[in-house]
């Protein structure tokens, strides 16, 4: 169970490998987490994550898991639960594409949308399921600033996350007062493996700054989290500004 601060006895990752999900596996470990659930597709990489989680004192077991593989979700999530309750699930997996590929390539378009999305909604209406049926638990869902409005630069990432963003806003509305809690995590560009070799945009964080929000959000109770917190008062600007002047704006 999840003590008074709100922070979970037991973890599941879906998206074992991410390094924003590890900065947050670990960060929980050194205040409470003692059982840690890494769920991704079977990899040396996945391997060693749990290794070296384990090395700080957890539990962690992995899961095979595959976004891209929504009929498998239920069975391969449904033992993870089965073992007994999970406190805190974090839905970390998503890819960030290539935008210019990805144009020319629908199909490989295709693939973002449905890690993004598909597997997203697959995956967390599955984990929601289940811990509204044990009756307490938080859903901590990693969306993305990219989301809060499309970019020339990277509208098919953007589009993934936007479509992600407002199903995990309403799947919170869904479970409120069961007992549920689901907090939607907005990080700007993170210097990750994924985004390395990439212009680095204003305000850029990373992992660990990412962890922390978690932490703080997970023990307000917070709804929305923005990393770092400046992102909220720029989003709201760039949200509001007409469609011509948005256009020519180099971001």
């Amino acid at each position: 169970m999840k003590d008074a601060f709100g922070l979970p006895q037991s973890l599941l990752v879906l998206g074992g490998t991410s390094e924003i999900a590890l900065a947050v596996a670990r960060r929980l470990i050194a205040r409470r987490t003692r059982t840690v659930w890494l769920a991704g597709r079977p990899s040396p990489g996945l391997d060693e994550a749990a290794g070296r989680l384990r090395a700080l004192g957890a539990e962690v077991h992995t899961v095979d898991f595959d976004a891209l593989d929504p009929a498998g979700h239920e069975d391969a999530l449904g033992k993870v639960f089965a073992e007994g309750d999970v406190d805190m699930v974090l839905l970390a997996f998503g890819t960030l594409g290539d935008q210019a590929r990805d144009e020319r390539d629908p199909q490989a378009a295709v693939r973002v949308a449905q890690t993004n999305y598909t597997g997203a909604v697959s995956a967390g209406l599955v984990c929601a399921g289940a811990l509204q049926a044990q009756g307490h638990g938080s859903l901590v869902v990693l969306s993305s600033v990219a989301g809060e409005r499309a970019r020339r630069a990277n509208f098919i990432y953007g589009s993934s996350k936007a479509g992600l963003d407002a199903f995990a806003q309403g799947l919170g509305d869904a479970l409120y007062g069961t007992g549920v809690h689901v907090m939607v995590v907005r990080p700007g560009f993170v210097r990750t493996r994924m985004t390395a070799g990439l212009p680095e945009a204003p305000l850029a964080t990373t992992p660990e700054a990412v962890a922390t929000a978690v932490e703080l959000g997970l023990r307000r109770r917070s709804e929305t989290v923005w990393v770092p917190g400046a992102l909220r008062v720029v989003m709201s600007a760039l949200r509001h500004l007409p469609r011509g002047v948005f256009r020519r704006l180099p971001v």
